[in-house]
């Protein structure tokens, strides 16, 4: 299957030659074709496997360029996943004469005003900021053709629920929804169902698959000597550019300090963060001019980052899903990864439901 037979415009499949992409993923082939079909989709495949391109090809295919009225909503969680989408469509933007707008907080809203006294075809949002503009009166949804919500399970089951019910309010009675998520539970498809109108499921699992090119690793050690044996590791792998997960902001603090004292080239990644500062970091880190970004994960989720070769679990993992999540951020378009988790007698449980859910015992590493 090829772009060309999901029905994808000349234009658009150049654009995606020029930025290395050849042919569609997994849930890209799936989706694509229900979307061009005014379908909705509750669509849940993992980070990396290219959701966002899954949805705004078909809308970018489906939007009418001369129409007066916004056409397309995005809502997202967070500011980094609105600002990663919006970089994306407007890569795509040079196959259409449409007007994008990305409105998030943090951002100057004056600019966002002044977008949008002309007419603006696509909004990639954050819920607070778009509340917002509704209350203003500067944004209008009632011709809107096509609602995404992107990482959907943190949209309706972690905290949006209401701004997501408001927002909706506000839009065209009949419209396309599209959820796309790393992991749908039964009680977040339960949700999305009630804004939707038979949605067509499209589930796209990776697991092992795509984990076959991650060589994975655990030491194990204690809590008085874990940062010890991570410096060490560091120092004997020095990765190109990692990601080292902790599990809570004020860990991400510590060890950013003990590992800047210890001349590490890092910086530190978590909601407490300025906007403007999250933004040149991530930049920073995309350019490879930070080897190291210390992160929790919500801080890191939906992130799509080319180039990161290790991931170190500082921290155990929550759950097996947020360790599936946390180490496929490596092992991207077939190049090799590397991950290791650093493990201590406590976390022994969480790391026998990792070994069992992927069918592996992973080889333990001496330092």
């Amino acid at each position: 299957m090829n772009f060309n037979e999901l029905g994808i415009s000349e234009s658009l499949i150049n654009i995606l030659k020029n930025n290395g992409i050849k042919k569609p993923t997994m849930v890209q082939s799936e989706s694509i074709p229900i979307i061009k079909d005014g379908k909705d989709v509750i669509a849940e495949a993992d980070t990396g496997t290219g959701k966002t391109l899954a949805f705004l090809l078909p809308i970018f295919e489906n939007i009418n360029e001369k129409s007066a009225n916004t056409e397309v909503l995005i809502l997202t969680p967070t500011r980094e996943l609105a600002i990663q989408i919006y970089e994306e469509a407007i890569k795509l933007k040079e196959s259409k004469n449409i007007n994008i707008l990305a409105a998030y907080g943090g951002k100057d809203i004056g600019s966002q005003l002044n977008k949008l006294k002309g007419n603006v075809h696509l909004i990639i949002a954050t819920p607070g900021r778009l509340l917002d503009h509704i209350k203003r009166g500067t944004i209008n949804l009632l011709k809107l053709k096509t609602f995404v919500l992107d990482e959907a399970d943190q949209m309706l089951f972690m905290g949006f629920k209401n701004e997501v019910e408001l927002i909706k309010k506000e839009c065209s009675k009949k419209h396309q929804t599209l959820c796309f998520s790393a992991t749908m539970d039964s009680a977040v498809k339960k949700l999305a169902y009630r804004y939707m109108k038979d949605p067509i499921v499209v589930s796209i699992k990776k697991d092992n698959v795509a984990l076959d090119n991650i060589k994975q690793e655990v030491v194990e050690t204690t809590d008085r000597w874990k940062q010890d044996s991570l410096k060490k590791v560091l120092e004997l792998d020095n990765p190109f550019m990692a990601v080292i997960f902790c599990r809570t902001k004020r860990r991400v603090d510590n060890l950013e300090m003990a590992l800047v004292q210890s001349g590490f080239n890092c910086e530190k990644l978590h909601s407490d963060i300025p906007q403007n500062k999250r933004e040149r970091i991530m930049k920073n880190f995309r350019d490879a001019k930070i080897q190291y970004l210390i992160a929790t994960d919500v801080a890191s989720r939906g992130l799509d980052i080319t180039g990161v070769t290790h991931i170190y679990n500082y921290d155990a993992p929550e759950s097996v899903e947020a360790y599936i999540h946390r180490i496929g951020r490596t092992g991207r378009a077939n190049e090799k990864g590397y991950t290791c988790m650093f493990i201590a007698d406590k976390n022994m449980e969480i790391l026998k439901k990792i070994e069992e859910h992927m069918n592996i015992k992973i080889p333990r590493r001496l330092i």
